[in-house]
């Protein structure tokens, strides 16, 4: 082998960089990953206006091209889409104890805000009931809704108003990265656990009973219903639980049978209409089944003068709107991007929280509480073939109409059919499918899910939502902190090195230890690494003893996963380097990426370690190694080896 030549490969360190161009190139990246200025590059200046407008107000790019074939299908999903709107409207603002009438003012300005702004074409705006329960359950440990039901109305509004301030914030500052901490186990059991507190609140109407507890978790629900065994009215449970079964029933034929999907649409208000007539006809309501009585006709009020900004009702009022803000930032976005999968075509992310942001901020102003995209009625605007935004602007035309025309007919509509209105939607979000589906993936995502859904179940939704997102940050601070690294071999018959525990034919290289580091070097992990690297090097001496093969030489450290490196990170280098010397050992390091090197340059840990021990792949690594090993002598370890030409 003395006789072969070893072409080498130099890392390169990257040409420097002037600082602003770099921090540029920085807060680009962070920032603006889509690149949304690329359309206004190399434009006149009255074409950068309409881009700009369309940008913020998307309904300037699609209304241009809309055609009747769109306009008979967003009629039919807009139209289809209100009939499950009201229904739910007026049953979601008795979830936040607000006024009915709520439900219905919120159907109808902010669709319209939506469809000029919103960049999505499947998302039906509306209240949702996560962010309902959240809302009224805040609010009332601060202010009880039936002895100061004005005031409440107006912290209700307040925080709407503080939501989509935040939510309009994060779009334009570009923050919404923010909303990625909420991962996709921790989604699944907090709206899981929700899902249950809200079906357990709706036991009070079910049940008939007149007092009910204002807790959400489940040991406080249970108690008041047991406490009241003799407050049951049957009549009231008998009607629930018959329009419970009628709406689950319309849920699934609609499921095994797609193109039915106008019947589970239809169900809500199906069922409003029959336990109204049956209420009439019977007089149910001197029986014990209550209604929901007058609901004022007329469009929506101003209420900007109704916005509480004195202390201390301020602060809750803030709180309130920040914590369901995110709830409802991460839920209506989250809706977007699925059915804009499906359709394949893209939604901007920013863009969607501005859109939301401003129309739950104007809603405020018009008597309007909490509203973004529900999955529920999303996936009936989308199976009822809407093409664009417009649906949403049929949907508030119709419930203008009921403001104006028809609220009179709802005054003997039973709360208990909204309450099996509200049970039936909240059953589909318990999804026991996708926390087993985790549990076969990711234990530790199982975990997350449950622990989510026990804090909301027997905690408090916010007790719930604070587990969730600690777990979820928990997790992340553990792929820092202890990144992987594996010892790598070479499989039989090839030079490729990979990692001897996913690949148990792969060889040890005699005399090197090859280590992979999957993560960036950071402060975080960077002890954690000095002594994880110590411990590789003990338990391979110690195999090497045991199977008699060549004394280890050579510690190669493939850097191709480290994306960047931090004072702390070079700091931990050099240590390895000297405890590697003391023992008598080379550190070789392969691939370090452009970031760096750039920092391994400027620390003179480059020059320390010396540019013949960095190579661009393990197998220029190993081959250089091998060569040492077997031509040169020990004492010439930091020589230049002889027979390289390096290019």
């Amino acid at each position: 082998m003395g006789n072969i030549d070893y072409v080498v490969h130099q890392v390169a360190v990257p040409p420097p960089q002037p600082f602003l161009k770099s921090l540029k190139y920085s807060l680009k990246e962070t920032f603006f990953p889509d690149d949304p200025l690329k359309r206004f590059k190399n434009q006149p200046t009255s074409k950068r206006f309409v881009l700009g407008l369309q940008y913020f107000f998307p309904i300037f790019e699609w209304a241009p091209h809309y055609t009747f074939h769109f306009f008979k299908s967003d009629i039919i999903a807009g139209i289809t889409i209100a009939s499950l709107a009201i229904p739910q409207g007026i049953s979601y603002a008795k979830l936040a104890n607000l006024p009915p009438i709520l439900g219905l003012y919120s159907s109808f300005i902010p669709p319209l805000i939506y469809a000029m702004m919103g960049s999505s074409r499947d998302l039906a705006v509306g209240t949702v009931a996560v962010g309902s329960l959240l809302m009224g359950s805040m609010l009332s440990n601060e202010v009880n809704p039936n002895e100061d039901p004005k005031l409440f109305l107006h912290l209700a509004f307040t925080a709407t108003f503080f939501a989509g301030i935040l939510q309009a914030a994060l779009g334009l500052f570009r923050l919404g990265f923010i909303v990625d901490f909420l991962s996709h186990a921790t989604i699944v059991g907090f709206m899981g656990g929700a899902a249950t507190v809200v079906c357990l609140q709706q036991l009070k109407s079910i049940l008939g009973l007149d007092h009910f507890t204002h807790a959400a978790d489940l040991v406080s629900v249970m108690r008041s219903v047991f406490t009241q065994t003799h407050q049951w009215r049957w009549e009231s449970a008998v009607l629930g639980f018959c329009f419970i079964f009628f709406l689950l029933i319309t849920r699934y034929f609609s499921k095994k049978q797609p193109k039915f999907f106008w019947v589970s649409a239809m169900a809500p208000l199906t069922s409003v209409i029959l336990g109204s007539l049956l209420v009439y006809f019977t007089h149910a309501e001197k029986h014990g089944v209550q209604v929901i009585g007058e609901l004022k006709k007329g469009l929506n009020p101003a209420s900007l003068t109704n916005l509480v900004f004195v202390s201390p009702y301020m602060s809750t009022a803030i709180k309130t709107g920040l914590i369901v803000g995110i709830i409802a930032l991460a839920e209506g976005i989250a809706v977007g991007r699925s059915f804009a999968m499906y359709k394949n075509y893209h939604i901007d992310g920013n863009k969607e929280m501005i859109a939301i942001g401003t129309m739950n901020i104007i809603g405020s102003f018009t008597s309007c509480y909490l509203t973004t995209g529900p999955f529920s009625r999303s996936a009936v605007n989308y199976n009822a073939g809407c093409k664009t935004a417009a649906s949403n602007i049929i949907m508030s035309i119709a419930v203008m109409l009921t403001l104006l025309f028809l609220t009179p007919l709802f005054h003997y509509t039973p709360l208990v059919v909204l309450s099996a209105i509200i049970v039936s939607a909240m059953l589909g979000l318990i999804d026991y499918e996708a926390a087993i589906h985790l549990w076969k993936i990711d234990k530790f995502d199982f975990v997350v899910c449950v622990s989510a859904y026990i804090g909301v179940v027997f905690g408090s939704v916010e007790i719930g939502l604070v587990i969730a997102v600690a777990l979820s940050v928990l997790r992340l601070l553990l792929f820092v902190a202890r990144p992987r690294t594996f010892v790598l071999g070479n499989i039989p018959n090839s030079v490729i090195y990979r990692s001897v525990e996913q690949y148990p034919n792969a060889n040890h290289v005699p005399g090197i230890l090859i280590l992979e580091i999957d993560a960036p070097i950071y402060f975080a992990n960077a002890s954690y690494l000095r002594e994880r690297i110590a411990r590789w090097i003990d338990e391979e001496e110690d195999r090497i003893k045991s199977t008699g093969d060549t004394s280890l030489q050579y510690v190669i450290m493939d850097m191709s996963a480290v994306g960047n490196i931090d004072t702390s990170g070079i700091s931990m280098l050099e240590e390895v380097k000297k405890v590697a010397e003391r023992r008598g050992l080379q550190l070789v390091l392969v691939n370090p990426g452009s970031e760096v090197m750039k920092k391994l340059n400027k620390s003179k840990f480059q020059n320390d370690i010396g540019q013949k021990w960095m190579y661009l792949t393990v197998e220029e690594a190993v081959g250089a190694c091998n060569f040492m090993l077997h031509t040169c002598k020990t004492n010439l370890k930091k020589d230049e080896p002889e027979g390289w030409n390096n290019v």
